[in-house]
């Protein structure tokens, strides 16, 4: 192909930015580097990008790239679903190449790949976006549109997935039980499984690094903030007490208020029990404290115990969740299993939730990224999964019941730390 062919497309062209929908692998001495404009710094012939768009029809795509060639001369390959066409590009202003016509057999995710060939120059290429058009491309294609609200950093982390537990009308829950399970091989870097969340904060496990996992337990404060500096002495959440070895601190960013974590080396294929227990106290505070029992029967650890100022309640608003908090993992799929959630009245009656409602996140509402699921596991419990551009989503706001186990958490709670 001569270098530089000008893109032809049909009316219906639309642009997919890299920034938020792109992927290097197989870095080598030269790191590519995807960042909001794009790709630059292109340099290893072993490294690939790729680029993930999700056509809701079958129909022909007519595919362009806008690049340019800082210095010399390039050959790039571009791969979709196997099949692989290469183009000769030069130039040091930005224009937008044809890469050829490509016909899609069934609706779900498509990759596009990109590789570079040979060079004269220091890199391949500068790449912003792609152009695609045809008849698979219509309003329900989806992927990252813009970086509008930083959506380019939100689409690489990819959707948020929740399932909402309902409490009985007239129930007053001071005690939320629930129990995880993350499947053997599920345990990905930057995955968030939040086991017993509330109106006011949550509580799960993390994978924190390939060398590190955490128990982690937050509760926000009243005042709205990203920034912790900013939240008034009376509106700050105060450590009632916490358990060994247990780190506390603010945070920020997705609101603020405590934080606390152990460090704790969870495995994959076992499960983990979380408890939650809230209730108003004194001047005009709800205390919120956490519990967390391994594997291996030795008891209920203490995490921490906070007390939420302005607040006077009980637990409200119960779910789970499943997040990926590192865009660099955002292409990678993750899952988890929740089973036998349980809460107990004030009086002290346990009544078990078989029901959840499957909910998501912006990035999920947006249909920016549509690799989310969750549901009913084969082992009968609730899952959920996202992230890694599997094809088969599950509509947001679905409702889900479980089997009853008829069998409460045998908690001693005169005993807890």
């Amino acid at each position: 192909m001569p270098a530089g062919t000008s893109a032809v497309h049909e009316p219906n062209v639309i642009r997919v930015p890299l920034g938020g929908n792109s992927w290097a692998k197989n870095l080598a001495d030269s790191p590519d580097l995807i960042s909001e404009d794009g790709l630059t710094n292109w340099a290893s012939p072993t490294s690939t990008v790729e680029t993930y768009v999700r056509f809701a029809r079958t129909g022909t795509l007519l595919l362009s790239v806008n690049l340019r060639v800082p210095t010399g001369r390039s050959r790039i390959r571009i791969t979709v679903l196997g099949k692989s066409k290469e183009i000769d590009v030069q130039g040091s202003r930005f224009t937008d190449c044809s890469l050829g016509q490509w016909s899609i057999p069934k609706a779900g995710y498509v990759k596009l790949v990109l590789q570079g060939v040979s060079k004269t120059g220091t890199t391949y290429a500068d790449i912003t976006d792609f152009g695609i058009s045809g008849t698979t491309v219509d309003e329900h294609t989806a992927f990252v549109r813009n970086n509008d609200g930083d959506f380019f950093h939100w689409g690489r982390r990819g959707p948020s997935v929740h399932l909402n537990y309902p409490i009985p009308d007239g129930f007053d829950a001071e005690w939320f039980y629930n129990e995880v399970t993350v499947p053997k091989g599920n345990d990905v870097a930057g995955s968030y499984y939040m086991a017993t969340g509330f109106g006011e904060g949550y509580f799960g496990m993390q994978v924190n690094s390939p060398t590190e996992r955490r128990i982690l337990f937050s509760v926000w404060s009243p005042f709205q903030t990203d920034t912790p500096s900013q939240i008034p002495s009376d509106q700050k959440i105060r450590l009632n007490r916490k358990g060994a070895n247990v780190v506390t601190n603010e945070f920020g960013n997705e609101g603020s208020g405590g934080q606390s974590y152990l460090r704790y080396n969870w495995v994959a294929g076992r499960t983990y029990k979380f408890l939650i227990h809230g209730h108003p106290d004194v001047g005009d505070y709800t205390t919120y404290t956490a519990y967390f029992m391994p594997p291996d029967g030795a008891g209920w650890q203490l995490i921490a115990s906070f007390k939420r100022p302005k607040t006077t309640t009980y637990l409200t608003s119960l779910y789970s969740f499943l997040e990926n908090f590192t865009p660099e993992t955002g292409n990678v799929s993750r899952e988890v299993e929740f089973s036998n959630q349980w809460v107990r009245s004030k009086e002290g009656n346990w009544q078990e939730i078989t029901k959840a409602q499957f909910t998501g996140d912006n990035t999920a509402r947006k249909s920016y990224r549509m690799d989310f699921a969750g549901g009913l596991s084969k082992n009968k419990c609730f899952f959920l999964r996202n992230c890694g551009f599997f094809d088969a989503y599950t509509p947001l706001k679905t409702d889900f019941t479980r089997p009853a186990q008829h069998q409460p958490p045998t908690i001693n709670i005169d005993q807890l730390p």
